[in-house]
């Protein structure tokens, strides 16, 4: 539900207009010019002013405000949107990304506290993959952020290109009470520490919530681990689209130091000089020799025909989620629901042959109910994982399938418990489908109902 909270109106001699409450002091951005009848380009920069400095914003009016340019965020800085306030991309002066986009993204310097309350956007059919960072692709985005909170925000026309809200290098963020429908995916991570999502209905034709430590080149601007969150009351709603994607989509990665005569194609990350590069090319198979070291500081560089672009200067030679649950989690779209895997296709391969193994830790599924009845697997998974629990839950007709890796011979075990779980099936029900040639799965099961 949305609310704001009561506030007293003041009119001041220098024309701006604040609100006042017992404990905070608001300004309004229609002081700035901000307003559903004036342009995109007027809008853009009537809003910029108004967030220049910080502090809270209101725009109380409601009514379709139309948005041409990116408005960039400082710290300490809350947006609230009053019921009724529509923001709408618009392309006056040439398509572009963001809608909002916090301003340390440009030089990777973290901003702090961070909040944008009541928002609704209308994508309107402005789909620009990126622009001001190669890989970062939201609506909204945010990349070096602590404290971050998204509250009461809604889309409803996600074209394909675009990811709703996009958030990568964080720490302590806080997305509740969204809802988000369209072609692509709602809520995309990459790296970070400590999140919640919750109070969420989705329905996407691509995943619902992607948590990707590892990433297409185009699809994160930097690689590292996704660890201790919490995804919960969220709903994946049928709709008549492909059945493509997953609810939620985990993906890991490694990759190695750079040595000559490595064989390389798109995406394909390397160590060298103490930073981290990717090859940045076209999806199309193509498979390059690397001969000459990339050691440029920033930007891209091309070397021996490959296009070597800088990711990030703090080195990991693994990318991976651990320490995530999820909870209360309805699923009414027949598909696969959570997969845990490495990408292996023309548009990335997560995992370079020989290089270290990332182990996904401690995944918990409490109370996540399986609301179709046609025959789905609940979990893919096609990566190195410790422990996956199962608890409380009702998977009718689903079951878990484990999957070989190119370039990986050998598997640590993987230990599965499941308690206090219903089945739609048979007590001969085969739930764990293990097509891998050296990895063993501990099944511990305990109070598992089968309704035959």
């Amino acid at each position: 539900m949305r609310y704001l909270r009561p506030f007293l109106i003041v009119i001041v001699p220098a024309g701006i207009l604040f609100l006042h409450s017992s404990a905070f002091a608001f300004k309004d951005a229609s002081a700035y010019g901000f307003s559903p009848y004036a342009s995109g380009v007027n809008n853009s920069r009537a809003l910029q002013s108004a967030v220049k400095s910080g502090g809270t914003i209101l725009v109380s009016e409601p009514g379709e405000y139309a948005i041409a340019e990116t408005i960039y965020l400082g710290s300490d800085t809350s947006l609230l949107f009053a019921e009724g306030v529509v923001l709408k991309k618009v392309d006056e002066v040439g398509e572009f990304t963001h809608i909002f986009l916090n301003e340390g993204a440009l030089t990777k310097t973290y901003n702090h506290n961070i909040s944008i309350q009541g928002l609704q956007i209308k994508v309107n059919g402005i789909d620009k993959i990126f622009k001001e960072i190669y890989g970062l692709r939201g609506q909204i985005a945010f990349f070096y952020v602590k404290n971050l909170r998204i509250q009461d925000f809604r889309c409803f026309d996600l074209e394909p290109a675009q990811f709703c809200i996009h958030v990568c290098t964080f720490e302590d963020i806080i997305i509740e009470d969204v809802v988000i429908k369209g072609k692509k995916d709602g809520i995309h991570l990459g790296r970070g520490k400590r999140f919640t999502i919750r109070d969420a209905v989705f329905q996407t034709t691509d995943d619902a919530i992607a948590l990707n430590a590892h990433d297409y080149a185009t699809s994160n601007p930097e690689l590292g681990w996704i660890e201790n969150g919490v995804i919960e009351n969220c709903y994946d709603l049928r709709d008549d689209g492909r059945l493509v994607g997953f609810f939620c989509r985990i993906l890991a990665g490694a990759w190695r130091d750079w040595e000559s005569g490595m064989e390389v194609q798109h995406s394909d990350t390397v160590i060298s000089n103490r930073r981290l590069y990717r090859v940045q090319a076209k999806p199309d198979n193509t498979i390059y020799t690397t001969k000459t070291q990339p050691t440029h500081e920033s930007g891209s560089e091309v070397l021996d025909g490959i296009n070597w672009g800088v990711v990030q200067e703090d080195v990991t030679y693994t990318a991976g989620v651990r320490n995530v649950v999820f909870r209360n989690i309805f699923l009414e779209k027949p598909r696969t629901s959570f997969s845990i895997h490495f990408d292996q296709d023309r548009y990335s391969r997560s995992y370079y042959p020989e290089s270290d193994l990332p182990i996904q830790q401690q995944i918990l599924f409490d109370n996540v109910r399986v609301l179709h009845e046609e025959p789905a697997s609940f979990l893919n998974l096609a990566t190195p994982a410790d422990v996956v629990t199962i608890t409380n839950s009702v998977l009718q007709n689903s079951w878990i399938a484990a999957f070989d890796v190119t370039g990986i011979e050998d598997y640590p075990d993987t230990i599965i418990n499941i308690s206090n779980t219903v089945f739609k099936q048979s007590r001969d029900y085969e739930f764990i489908r293990n097509s891998t040639q050296n990895r063993e799965i501990l099944l511990n099961k305990r109070m598992v109902t089968y309704l035959e």
